[in-house]
């Protein structure tokens, strides 16, 4: 094919865009993402702007800008503040501290010491994030400029080589060449089912001609998962340069992405990026000079945890009900509007830019023989670093846990991780060493998802983890098959019947049936992996499900119909504070005699433990 003469010269607009930094001056990067906007960013920013706007000269720099950035990762340590040429991150700012920052080691120098970050392990203050152990480990590729460059200004994403790979795409003019480095590359879709990308391209491509959609699906319902939304918010260029080149590959001139409701500030970046572009034709009719032409819209969904499985998710696009329909005839074959289709996540389409630019070769040398590249995962529960983090696939979950996440809170033990979210599984000790990616985790009883990881101690109950996970996929099941409409709802009663004190042995039986049977039978993924948290925790833990039936204990402590309020009469003056203070009535006794609780009307609320003087109550 010949080659196309673009009307713009890409490199000659990376020059201007430079520039355009370079006159910032200082750059003093401050977190804007959504967790630090909750933490008071906006206020830390409007203090450093006033301060920047009355600079005059500051040594090297004749100008201060400030710089809201998307999210930096460390969600933990927010505000998050970054002065890349003095080589610093400050952490937990607050707008008061800004002054401070400014007079002390902006104006002359020297660090405020006490907004350092402070290694969990050593205890000693670090500097930068070069040497902070959350961001050494990691490699960054779909979040390589979140939180380094303005996420609602065009010309920042252009300095660091924003839609470059989309102008070489155009000028070489070869939309199978495309294809064939996106499956060079060994890229997997990073929504959870992890198909080859480079692969579901080619099935869609293999309808060009006709009217066919892109649709990036933002959807991202699990519980505390959060990646997608960093890349939406913090470098949404990137997210539409991916949908462009995707849609080039393919044949397709409209393009969607479907983004939660709750995702407000994604949205709101992402139109203004998608405005900015058409503006500077890198996307709209004929781009850069091209005969290729996108349209992206944006669709807000309802917050359905179903709607993230890719039929539901066209359902919903349509105006219809998000229910998942039956699998033949494909998306790729019969999607949105009965077209072809491809759809792929956020984390997916971020990295064929990347992947173009430095090759099909660099992105397969990360990772494992099966499972190429990076993943991005929301790190959680009982680690002293949590956040967001970005390791190539096969890192091990202890480099993980005790490397990026900075080691277990409070000196508590490793027990288990729950990784995936409610489609996953939980993995334990034995499990700390494997490379984890796609197959390796799936032998393990347990799945990569979306990136969910909730790392927890021996003061996690197991059980309560399954049955949080089943109460979460059960009020999400559209309905529509009996499998996972009636299946959870029946697993889910068991788990609540176990953790309140009154489950039978025949129980555990009768759950793992149920498993299978919704495993087995369920229409869509969501029913069919909505009993892994239940199976891996059955597999790995089953010696706590029999501890909470036989000897109606809880192990961590955690199930309140298992715990037991009671009085030590050595230690009880019979001031009889705690009867007054009992809402039901259940302690008895006289005055001035030791008292009791009467275990059957007791509701374990403890509000008699803050009202008894002498410490008598205690909890088994």
């Amino acid at each position: 094919m010949e080659k196309t003469a673009l009307n713009i010269d890409i490199k000659e607009e990376q020059k201007k865009a430079q520039e355009l930094v370079k006159k910032q001056g200082l750059r003093v990067l401050v977190c804007a993402g959504t967790g630090c906007v909750a933490n008071g960013s906006l206020k830390v920013i409007e203090k450093f702007k006033e301060l920047g706007a009355n600079v005059s000269i500051l040594s090297d720099y004749d100008k201060m800008t400030t710089v809201p950035t998307g999210c930096h990762g460390f969600c933990e340590q927010g505000v998050l503040v970054v002065i890349p040429d003095k080589h610093v991150t400050y952490v937990k700012v607050k707008e008061k501290d800004v002054e401070e920052i400014y007079e002390s080691h902006i104006k002359n120098d020297k660090p405020v010491e006490r907004l350092l970050y402070v290694d969990p392990k050593t205890h000693e203050k670090v500097l930068d994030d070069a040497h902070i152990n959350f961001y050494a480990k990691q490699t960054r590729t779909a979040l390589a400029n979140c939180g380094n460059i303005n996420a609602e200004c065009i010309d920042e994403a252009i300095a660091v080589r924003g839609y470059e790979a989309l102008a070489n795409v155009l000028e070489e003019g070869n939309p199978d060449t495309v294809i064939e480095t996106i499956e060079k590359s060994g890229l997997r879709g990073r929504g959870g089912g992890g198909f080859p990308t480079g692969r579901k391209w080619r099935f869609t491509a293999a309808n060009r001609g006709g009217k066919s959609y892109v649709v990036c699906n933002g959807d991202e319902g699990d519980p505390g998962a959060f990646m997608d939304r960093s890349v939406m918010e913090g470098d949404p260029h990137k997210l539409l340069e991916g949908i462009a080149i995707a849609a080039y590959a393919i044949g397709a001139d409209e393009a969607y992405i479907y983004v939660r409701a709750e995702y407000p500030l994604a949205i709101k970046r992402l139109r203004k990026a998608i405005k900015d572009a058409e503006e500077r034709n890198f996307l709209g009719k004929n781009i850069m000079g091209s005969d290729f032409s996108l349209e992206i819209h944006i669709k807000e969904g309802a917050g359905a945890f179903v709607c993230g499985e890719e039929t539901a998710l066209i359902a919903s696009i349509e105006g219809e009900r998000g229910m998942p329909r039956p699998k033949p005839p494909f998306p790729a074959n019969k999607g949105l509007f009965g077209r072809p289709t491809l759809i792929n996540n956020v984390e997916t389409l971020a990295n064929v830019p990347v992947i173009l630019l430095n090759g099909a070769d660099w992105f397969a040398k990360m990772g494992t023989e099966t499972s190429k590249g990076t993943k991005t995962f929301a790190l959680t529960g009982e680690v002293n670093n949590t956040g967001l983090i970005e390791v190539p696939m096969g890192t091990t979950l202890r480099e993980i846990v005790f490397d990026i996440g900075g080691g277990m809170r409070d000196g508590k033990k490793f027990k288990a991780v729950q990784i995936g979210g409610p489609s996953g599984g939980c993995l334990t000790e034995e499990h700390l060493d494997i490379p984890m990616d796609y197959d390796n985790l799936i032998k393990a009883g347990a799945m990569v998802g979306s990136g969910g990881l909730v790392v927890m101690s021996e003061k996690t109950c197991i059980v309560e983890v399954a049955r949080f996970f089943m109460n979460f996929t059960q009020h999400e099941s559209c309905g529509k098959c009996v499998p996972c409409r009636e299946g959870t709802k029946n697993m889910l009663k068991i788990l609540e019947k176990i953790v309140a004190g009154k489950g039978e042995m025949s129980d555990l039986d009768t759950l793992e049936e149920l498993a299978h049977a919704v495993k087995d039978g369920s229409l869509c993924g969501l029913g069919k992996t909505a009993p892994n948290p239940v199976l891996s925790t059955l597999k790995y833990f089953r010696d706590e499900y029999i501890a909470h039936i036989k000897d109606k204990k809880c192990p961590a402590g955690v199930c309140t119909a298992m715990k037991k309020v009671v009085i030590n009469e050595a230690l009880c003056k019979g001031c009889t504070k705690c009867a007054r203070t009992c809402p039901v009535g259940a302690i008895e006794g006289t005055v001035k005699n030791p008292h009791h609780i009467n275990q059957e009307k007791c509701i374990k609320c403890e509000a008699c433990f803050a009202s008894c003087p002498f410490r008598a109550i205690v909890l088994e």
